[in-house]
């Protein structure tokens, strides 16, 4: 064999060699998934840039197991607790954001100070009404009563006759009080209301409302379906030294709350307040479901008050969701939540009027402690600026 014919044989030895190498060094990079013992062959293996969720098969951590919000050491101290700020007083806050957003009633006094108010002028003052979510039969009324108003007291201030009507409408007569003084045994609080609208929050500041008031507190997560809603109320309740009710996630909220009546009872409690699960009101299902709660919590006590919790902002639109929620849970009580910031408080006599039952708590800010019991007389005054 000649040099060339054994260049030509080393040359194809090293072409094979460096192919095989190249094969295996490839079949390393994307060969099968390992099996395990059964022979099954892995679903995926984890690359960079992939979710780390857990396997589908790990159990799910219970109670017992979920660390809770600023839980102490193991062999720490007593975790210090939130000291509520006072009640009283709270609804002042309210005059300077409604001041900043420009107060309904100084657009319409300068309206009603014009010398010969013409029909244009009337009309102008309605569209004022309405815009403020007052609805146009309500608006209506007004602009009809400080006509007559005017015409029966010339020279009364403009300012004071808007304000007397403000006030008829808002009723500071009604009873706002909550009820949650019941002698013998916890009172029961269910508190409900559309998706979005602040029912886990309204309900851990509602604790804190209770609770600077020295009242014995319990609270039951019957939110069962939003993730995270009772880790949430969890922390609201340990920020006061609250026991809150937990059950699983996707369990039955009806047998959360009957667990929660019996904690109470057995803790001999002053107040529980049970949060529920957001709803349509146009699922009927849903609502149905909630008609449930209520009936498996009055097996063991009844239901003192039923809190409809709703969003100020979404005006008129939020009347019909909340017609359905009395409809099926017989409210006693509203609460209206992001009033700060907005003029448009004349949902206050909307509602009221729509439902015949009082707002009782507004929603003042986005702060742990602002929330407060409704004051007829400041909202008037805070609207007028």
């Amino acid at each position: 064999m000649n040099a060339i014919e054994w260049i030509a044989v080393i040359a194809a030895v090293l072409v094979v060699v460096f192919g095989l190498g190249l094969l295996a060094f490839r079949g390393g990079r994307g060969r099968a998934a390992p099996r395990d013992v059964t022979g099954r062959r892995d679903e995926h293996i984890p690359g960079v840039g992939d979710d780390a969720a857990p396997p589908r098969d790990t159990p799910k951590r219970t109670i017992a197991t979920v660390p809770l919000p600023d839980a102490p050491a193991a062999g720490g101290g007593t975790p210090t607790l939130d000291r509520p700020a006072p009640v009283a007083g709270r609804m002042g806050r309210l005059r300077e954001r409604l001041a900043r957003s420009g107060a309904l009633g100084q657009g319409i006094v300068s309206l009603l100070s014009r010398s010969g108010i013409d029909d244009a002028t009337w009309e102008e003052i309605e569209d004022s009404l309405i815009a403020a979510d007052m609805g146009v039969a309500v608006a209506a009324q007004v602009v009809e009563d400080l006509r007559t108003a005017m015409a029966a007291q010339p020279g009364a201030a403009p300012r004071d006759l808007l304000r007397a009507e403000l006030l008829a409408l808002v009723n500071p007569g009604l009873d706002r009080s909550l009820a949650v003084e019941v002698p013998g045994r916890p009172a029961v609080v269910l508190v409900v209301g559309v998706n979005g609208t602040g029912k886990t929050t309204t309900t851990g500041k509602l604790a804190r409302v209770l609770v600077a008031e020295d009242r014995d507190v319990v609270l039951g997560a019957a939110d069962t379906f939003r993730a995270a809603a009772a880790d949430q109320l969890q922390t609201w309740g340990d920020r006061v030294g609250v026991p809150v009710v937990r059950g699983p996630e996707g369990g039955d909220p009806a047998s959360v709350g009957f667990e929660a009546v019996r904690t109470a009872i057995e803790t001999e409690a002053d107040v529980l307040l049970v949060d529920t699960a957001g709803r349509l009101h146009t699922k009927t299902g849903l609502m149905d479901e909630l008609g449930k709660v209520k009936r498996v919590i009055e097996k063991q006590a009844p239901v003192d008050e039923v809190l409809l919790v709703l969003d100020a902002t979404t005006g008129q639109n939020g009347m019909a969701q909340a017609k359905v929620f009395a409809e099926v849970v017989d409210v006693t009580g509203v609460v209206l939540t992001k009033l700060d910031g907005t003029a448009k408080g004349g949902i206050v006599a909307s509602v009221q009027r729509e439902l015949g039952v009082p707002v009782k708590l507004v929603g003042l800010g986005e702060g742990p402690d602002d929330l407060a019991p409704f004051d007829a007389e400041v909202f008037v005054d805070a609207l007028l600026g």
